[in-house]
């Protein structure tokens, strides 16, 4: 009786398994950008880039950073942002100085060069920008800046 209900059971797995393909196949799904996977879409410019830097709104915030970075390259074997930023290079190029915590390892030890864990710099830091806001925020800054 057992190996009967087994002998069933298997049976009727790939039936329905079948049954969810042919729906999944049949049904029409609407796309989010409202074209195509493969056809290029138009994307228009929601905002723009704020000159100048922004204030922080509170303690340990990452820079906003001031310009764009569109065309930056930002991969395991070159990040553009240290060709201004390192240490060894902001000086003569008047850009910011990345803090001290950009050159510690995860036992604190000092580096030469940028630890691992702060090479990709867009994982805190984002561009500023006049964008409107995607969900309500009635978030306030702190009084002790």
């Amino acid at each position: 009786m057992k190996r009967n209900v087994i002998w069933g059971v298997s049976a009727l797995i790939p039936a329905l398994m079948l049954c969810g393909v042919v729906l999944a196949q049949s049904a029409q799904v609407a796309t989010l950008r409202g074209a195509e996977v493969d056809e290029p879409v138009a994307i228009d410019q929601i905002h723009r880039n704020i000159e100048g830097r922004m204030q922080r709104n509170y303690r340990q915030q990452p820079p906003l950073i001031p310009h764009t970075v569109d065309q930056y390259q930002i991969d395991t074997r070159t990040n553009q942002c240290l060709s201004c930023h390192d240490w060894t290079k902001a000086g003569e190029r008047n850009a910011p100085t990345l803090s001290m915590t950009h050159y510690l390892d995860r036992e604190g030890n000092e580096l030469d060069h940028i630890a691992g864990t702060r090479y990709f710099c867009n994982q805190c830091h984002v561009p500023q920008a006049d964008a409107p806001a995607l969900v309500e925020n009635d978030f306030e800054p702190s009084s002790g800046r």
